[in-house]
């Protein structure tokens, strides 16, 4: 016979427990203690088994009748009800331990294994560990895509559009991963494609007039700062390399015989070998630079350490120092100043492109660009490099001209004002 909520309520504890049955293998067992537990008693494979299913008044009569009917399905179906829990139970603790600031931290071994570079490690590294540091303890399986775009308007309110949209990329990253290890449902970020402003892109600031880049470099030739950030700045205009390549140039990589830098493909944004021929006045920097790193191994050292290279602000730092600001050059500038004036002047776009060490989409040409133009590229970097000295020569643009007339007549009114004074 069912049992009711007064039978339950009018059972008092005795000196040995006793059960009060309620029918299909329900019972409610009370203790000397006072204390009233649901057990269900059944059989499977010929053993009888007993599964707790939890005390009243927490769980209710009718509570205790539904799980009770959930395991007979299962009995139905085969399943053992104690195991079934034990599974789900381990499961449960696998999941709270699997959380989204374990699955980054193993998304990041990953990216170091396959050899990703350490500025592309550091920037992944700032976005999981700093930015989505809120959903560190959070297991990744139950992780919403409410919870992520909230994560992402409150980056994207502070301004910082482009780093919203790259950490939704390396959250959804993150999320693949656990997702292909068994370890979530699904990619939350996908859902969330458009949510987001898009960002306020501004390209590199660069000189592209031949005059006023002759300006720049007459400024770098007599820069009165850190020698070492004079020649860096010379040779990242001979070779327009990446700022970070210059910065990180070890002694290694120079092969003076052939007049070659080579720069190693963990150095590269492409990750792929990168040779540079160098000019005559090229070499002269390095040569000039060379004695300055004796005891170290990096070319263009910091200055507080010859261990240390240039910091990443170091070229802007000095450019601004010159009286070049932020939306006039900067230290990538350099790349964009070359490819502007040598497409201009109509040299090949192919090699042009080789030098720059951009990689062509198409695979094909890919290869040749690298492979075979390597004597255009050797003509056309000794083409730039006397370039660069004839625009030295370069009359004063025509902005500075302008200046320095104004400036004369400034000075021209205040003596006159000056001797009519009393």
């Amino acid at each position: 016979m069912a049992l009711t909520f007064f039978d339950v309520k009018a059972a008092n504890p005795k000196d040995k427990s006793y059960r009060l049955s309620d029918g299909d293998g329900l019972y409610l067992q009370i203790q000397p203690n006072g204390s009233k537990l649901w057990r269900f008693r059944y059989r499977h494979a010929g053993i009888e088994k007993m599964l707790g299913i939890g005390p009243y008044p927490a769980v209710s009569i009718a509570d205790a009748r539904l799980k009770r009917d959930e395991a007979r399905k299962l009995l139905e179906t085969g399943v053992d009800p104690i195991v079934q829990r034990k599974h789900e139970r381990i499961a449960a603790e696998t999941s709270a331990r699997t959380t989204f600031g374990l699955v980054a931290a193993e998304y990041l071994s990953n990216m170091q294994a396959n050899g990703a570079a350490a500025s592309t490690l550091s920037k992944n590294k700032w976005l999981l560990e700093d930015l989505a540091s809120p959903l560190a303890n959070r297991p990744i399986a139950e992780v919403t895509a409410a919870e992520i775009l909230d994560l992402l308007k409150r980056v994207e309110r502070t301004g910082r559009r482009e780093s919203a949209r790259r950490l939704r990329s390396t959250m959804s990253a993150v999320f693949k991963l656990a997702v292909v290890t068994l370890r979530a449902p699904s990619d939350p970020t996908y859902a969330l494609q458009g949510a987001l402003l898009k960002p306020n892109s501004k390209p590199r600031a660069a000189i592209t007039d031949e005059a006023k880049f002759g300006e720049l470099l007459r400024a770098i030739d007599v820069f009165d700062g850190w020698p070492t950030i004079r020649l860096a700045l010379q040779f990242a205009a001979l070779t327009f390399a990446r700022p970070g390549e210059i910065r990180g140039a070890r002694r290694g990589e120079f092969l003076f015989e052939k007049s070659v830098w080579r720069i190693p493909g963990e150095r590269t944004k492409t990750r792929r070998p990168h040779d540079v021929p160098l000019s005559r006045q090229a070499l002269d920097v390095l040569k000039e630079v060379w004695p300055q790193s004796d005891d170290g191994d990096l070319v263009f050292p910091s200055i507080t350490s010859l261990k240390k290279p240039l910091s990443e602000n170091a070229f802007n730092a000095s450019l601004r120092r010159m009286g070049f600001g932020q939306d006039e050059m900067t230290a990538h500038g350099f790349r964009a100043t070359a490819s502007t004036i040598l497409n201009e002047r109509e040299f090949n776009p192919d090699v042009i492109e080789a030098a720059l060490a951009h990689q062509h989409q198409n695979p094909v040409r890919r290869v040749y660009n690298r492979a075979g133009y390597w004597k255009e590229r050797v003509a056309l970097m000794q083409t730039w490099a006397d370039m660069l000295d004839e625009f030295r020569q370069l009359p004063a643009p025509a902005r500075q001209q302008h200046e320095e007339l104004n400036n004369e007549h400034s000075g021209a009114r205040r003596t006159k004002r000056t001797r009519r004074a009393p």
